[in-house]
């Protein structure tokens, strides 16, 4: 279940490997513990561009989610790595709502992965209230399962 990493922001720096091992442990609590996942940590410029391109939508945000494959594919194709999709995490946005919330980035950060891979699965808290109840309900459980959470940003020198 190979997590691919990349990240497009200097200001922070980040510890992969837990990441990667952060990633894997919640495919693992989604029931996708095969799935291949991208994440992907951005600037705010660059995520506002995406988000006006695929959701028409001129403004940054948080988290989006692209999914690779249909979430409901019979769990029988399910035993060799196959794409799940690409989570993208806006870093300024993540830092600015861990200030606002008096949360830490990695916790901040970790939530974001946690709701993009949730999309990445067929959640969707646009849909309806009751989705968005269901779906808050897992980010709970699965942040849970995860306490607690190990370090895995440091804030460069420089800030």
């Amino acid at each position: 279940m190979p997590v691919l990493f990349q990240t497009q922001v200097r200001a922070v720096r980040f510890r992969h490997r837990r990441f990667k091992r952060l990633a894997q442990a919640v495919l693992s609590h989604v029931g996708e513990p095969q799935a291949e996942l991208g994440l992907t940590f951005i600037g705010d410029r660059r995520m506002r561009r995406l988000n006006r391109q695929y959701r028409k939508k001129d403004r940054t945000t948080d988290v989006l989610a692209f999914a690779m494959r249909d979430a409901v594919t019979p769990r029988a194709l399910h035993h060799t790595p196959r794409p799940l999709g690409d989570v993208v995490i806006s870093i300024p946005t993540a830092m600015r709502q861990a200030k606002e919330g008096q949360r830490s980035l990695d916790h901040e950060i970790v939530v974001l992965m946690i709701h993009g891979i949730l999309h990445l699965c067929g959640y969707d808290h646009e849909r309806s209230e009751a989705e968005a109840r269901r779906m808050q309900r897992r980010e709970r459980m699965i942040l849970g399962r995860l306490a607690p959470l190990p370090k895995l940003v440091n804030r460069t020198p420089h800030e």
